[in-house]
Formats: structure tokens, sequence, C-alpha cells
């Protein structure tokens, strides 16, 4: 196993995505017991655990029990070690150990506060229909409210304007840097004023806050009170809920709305051997196999020349819609020579996009030999 992308002595900002990658062997999330399988734990600054037990769980031991092959990191600045160390469905060791060398990287320092965007002293966020001490179902709908402040998509440049972010089981963020992207930090930066959360039995807390253009706060923070929600656990003896489509019919999986999947490799225009191995990427999600229902989790699907498929219905699996329900993140492909498309789509655990649909742009990649290319360029 191999971080990519990151190399031995390299510079990087203080926060750094991190993405891993296995060979000759497959993610599962952590409790799924499977040959050959497992999830991925990652060393910041510390020397192997002992690998006849479960790895610890702390500041210094990371771990991915979701089976997400990434993840953004917040470093200071300075020197630090990593390390990536693949454990099995109870969080030990496989025997032989598989894990990456382990690298030292140079953190730079921090940048400059950004400059933020006054807001009006009247402006306001708050939840809808959801109040401290609640207790929800493990899949529900949480609304947000707004006063005296405007509703834009990020990116978009306004006076006493911005867009909701929705932090999860954390305390708030710098006010004067940009809002982290992760599990605990959801953004809705096409301007969404309400989502379907996912959540694990027991209790949470939930807390609203307002940003500008850039993902930063306001001056002065437009934020809610931080609440506390109870979670119950699904009956034993029925179904859990899942929301209603057109007609009655189970509706799609939910999915974070910064969810991104992305090919590693190849790029777009890229030249390519006729056989080559094609990496995905997957950010704010985690991979599971097929069959497995965990939130925030599904699995890779690569379609070759062909359209993108109805995202309401399971994708097809054909010499053209290529399935990976192992979790795997990566396949060795062969392509006659010529021109082609790939595009990369997640699936939930029977193969159904997500709602929203976690697709990749449609890239077009040229079969060939790339060091002719290269010498003809």
């Amino acid at each position: 196993m191999s971080f990519v992308d990151l190399r031995d002595n390299a510079r990087v900002p203080g926060k750094v995505l991190v993405r891993f990658a296995v060979t000759g062997m497959e993610i599962a999330p952590a409790g799924t017991q499977r040959r050959n399988a497992g999830h991925h734990h990652l060393l910041i600054d510390t020397d192997l655990p002992p690998l006849g037990q479960p790895i610890p769980s702390d500041f210094n031991h990371l771990h991915f029990g979701g089976g997400q092959t990434e993840a953004e990191i917040l470093l200071s600045p300075g020197r630090h070690t990593l390390q990536l160390l693949f454990a099995d469905h109870d969080h030990v060791p496989h025997d032989p150990p598989v894990m990456s060398e382990k690298i030292t990287i140079e953190v730079e320092a921090a940048p400059e506060e950004k400059p933020r965007t006054a807001a009006a002293p009247n402006a306001s966020v708050f939840f809808v229909g959801l109040q401290d001490g609640a207790t929800i179902p493990p899949r529900s709908v949480v609304r947000f409210g707004t006063a005296n402040i405007a509703i834009v998509p990020a990116g978009t440049r306004q006076d006493n304007a911005g867009h909701h972010h929705l932090l999860v089981d954390t305390d708030l963020p710098p006010l004067d840097r940009e809002i982290p992207s992760d599990f605990n930090h959801l953004h809705f930066g096409r301007g969404q004023t309400e989502t379907e959360l996912t959540l694990p039995p027991g209790e949470h807390t939930l807390q609203l806050l307002f940003a500008d253009h850039e993902h930063v706060p306001h001056d002065p923070p437009v934020m809610s009170q931080k609440i506390k929600v109870r979670v119950e656990a699904a009956s034993a003896t029925q179904t859990p809920a899942v929301p209603q489509g057109a007609g009655g019919k189970p509706g799609r999986t939910p999915a974070p709305n910064d969810a991104v999947v992305y090919f590693v490799y190849p790029r777009n225009g890229t030249t390519i051997y006729a056989t080559s191995t094609i990496r995905f990427g997957l950010r704010n999600m985690g991979v599971a196999p097929a069959g497995v229902i965990k939130p925030n989790t599904g699995h890779h699907h690569l379609l070759i020349d062909v359209p993108t498929p109805p995202l309401d219905v399971a994708i097809p699996s054909d010499l053209n819609h290529l399935h990976f329900g192992n979790g795997q993140t990566e396949r060795k492909i062969t392509l006659p020579p010529g021109k082609h498309t790939l595009q990369l789509i997640l699936g939930d655990d029977q193969h159904v996009p997500h709602d929203p649909p976690i697709l990749s742009e449609r890239i077009e990649v040229f079969v060939g030999n790339p060091r002719k290319r290269s010498q003809r360029r």
C-alpha cells in the first residue's frame, strides 16, 4: 500500500488531502469480515503499534472504518511522519502486515487570515422544526432557516449573503479561515436549505454556520445555537424507513452534497497504453462493498464508451458498465487503439446512484504509445 501523489520529504500546506492506495487487497468497512479485505489507518508522528492487537484510535492513529480512501488532515507547521497501516474488520493488522513506507513531510506555515465579509448585525440562521433535545430517526430531513441575510451559491460574491454549513459532532472551526469540508463539516454551496442526514443511534450535536463566497464565516459570525439531538435505534422488527419516490417506490440513498468521485489516473486527454490501470478517487464518502448498507458509502462503477445511464435505477452490468462491488479503487483494463470515454459513478448497496448522484466528468483518453506521443510533441 502507498500514498497517492505524496512523496517523502514533500512540502505541503497545513491542510492537506492525503490519498491512500492498496494493491492486492479489497476495501471493506470496519465490522465487515471478508477474506483479503480491510480498511485504512493513518499513523501520524508515531511508530507502528503492536501488530497482534487492535490499532489504537486517537490523534496519532486515525481510523477510516467507513472504507475511505482519502482524508483531509490539519497539521501544525514543521516536520511530521506519516505511515499507512491496513487492518481487518476488528482493526487488527493482517499477517503479514500490509503497510506503507513511513514518509516525512514538511508542513509550511499556515496562510494568513482571510478577510471576512461583513454581515448585518441582526442576521441569523436557525434550524426549522428541530429543537434542542429532540429525538429523531436515523435518517432525518434537517431544514435551515435564515433572517436578514441572503442565500447565494458558493463563489458568488454579494454583500450580506452566503450559504449554509452544518457542523455535526464538532466545535466551531477558526472563524477567520475557510470552513473545512469533511464528514463533520457539511457544505451546502448550491444554496440548499435542507438536507437528508443519516446518523448512527446515540447523542449528536448539530450547529449551523453561515459563510461567504469563499466558505469563510462572516464578521460578525452568523451561526445558530449548538443543539443536541438523540438518534433512536431502528426497530428490530421493522424495515428502516426509506424516502419515497414517485408512485410510492423506494427513493435513492442520500449522499453528502459535497461528495466527489474522480479519476486519480488517467486525466482527461491522456494517452495511455492499451492495458492500463485505472484508479478511482472518492472525497467526503467512504467505500463499502455491494450489499453493505452503511450511511454515506457506496462502490465504484466505470462506464466505458457509453452515455450516463438513468440515475434512478440500478446501473447495468456489462462490458461497458464495470461494477466494483468488492470495494475496489482501481482496475486494469484493456482497450483497443483510438479514442475512448470514461466516467465514474458511485452506486449504493443495490448499485443505484445516490441522491444527489456522485459521478465524475466524462473524460477522453487515447490508447496508443504514450512515449511515441511524447516524442512527437
